[in-house]
């Protein structure tokens, strides 16, 4: 569901950014992609506390996929703690997309622990809105009606060139690179997130599968509104993860070229030499 172009293009952004960043740094292609829900929705009822575990009973950690490797270089200064580390993460990310669009997208506050929050609900129906690591924009959906049908507007698409072109430029080994010598504080905010003892490049290697299998959907894509928001009219559509979702909305033409740089991304963090790092 969604509501205005808003939704769109700050989904796009967090991809953008996360997922081209690598995926990892703040968010492009997988880039944390985030789907916005209206705030007139009554908040989930609180789930009933669990009785606690015995640790005897603690399933065991599952044992790491896709070690990242350990990325040392002469004279580096040693990574900042995870709750000091806004000014590291913004210095890397200038780095990579220069200070124009960093300062335009870029959400300054919390930014490592807002990309993993986003990166690990891409594949769920919904993520969180108030833990965006990008800028929202302003706008409106673009439909068009063919008699009683309304499709998504093909101007829609036309709305991320500036982030497709940036996707196409960005270097995946550059990424990675990145990535792997910032990847502790990623682990680190992950574990806090509920998730001790598990590694996070294992679940963005499960997010980026995700998004790769989005379906390529050829024509226009047929809308309906029941209430206030329009969703696909499709329910084989509409049942999609929140990130596949995003990639539909951006064109078929758009969803291709982040694909490609996903499945390059996927490559560059699995693939990786030198010694594994430990968490």
């Amino acid at each position: 569901m969604w509501n205005s172009d808003t939704d769109l293009d700050e989904a796009f952004r967090r991809k953008v950014i996360w997922g081209s960043a690598a995926i990892v740094v703040i968010g492009l292609v997988g880039a944390g992609i985030y789907y916005r829900y209206s705030a007139r929705r009554p908040p989930a009822p609180a789930a009933a506390a669990a009785p606690p575990v015995a640790a005897s009973a603690q399933p065991a950690a599952p044992a790491i996929q896709n070690r990242v490797p350990t990325i040392a270089s002469a004279g580096a200064k040693p990574l900042p703690a995870l709750n000091q580390s806004d000014a590291d993460m913004r210095d890397a990310l200038v780095g990579l997309y220069g200070a124009r669009t960093v300062e335009q997208l870029l959400v300054p506050e919390n930014i490592v622990r807002h990309i993993v929050v986003t990166i690990d609900n891409m594949p769920r129906r919904k993520v969180a809105v108030d833990l965006r690591p990008v800028k929202p924009t302003a706008g409106e959906t673009v439909t068009t009606s063919q008699g009683d049908t309304t499709l998504l507007g093909a101007a829609n698409y036309a709305r991320y060139a500036p982030f497709i072109k940036a996707v196409q430029s960005t270097d995946a080994k550059t990424l990675a690179d990145v990535y792997f010598r910032l990847y502790p504080l990623f682990q680190q905010a992950y574990e806090d997130l509920g998730y001790p003892g598990q590694y996070f490049n294992d679940r963005l290697v499960a997010v980026i599968d995700d998004l790769l299998k989005t379906p390529d959907v050829k024509g226009p894509i047929e809308l309906k509104q029941p209430k206030v928001f329009f969703e696909y009219a499709d329910p084989r559509l509409e049942s999609l993860s929140s990130g596949q979702k995003l990639l539909l909305r951006m064109g078929p033409e758009n969803a291709a070229v982040v694909k490609a740089k996903l499945r390059e991304l996927r490559k560059a963090v699995t693939t990786p030499a030198e010694q594994p790092v430990t968490h």
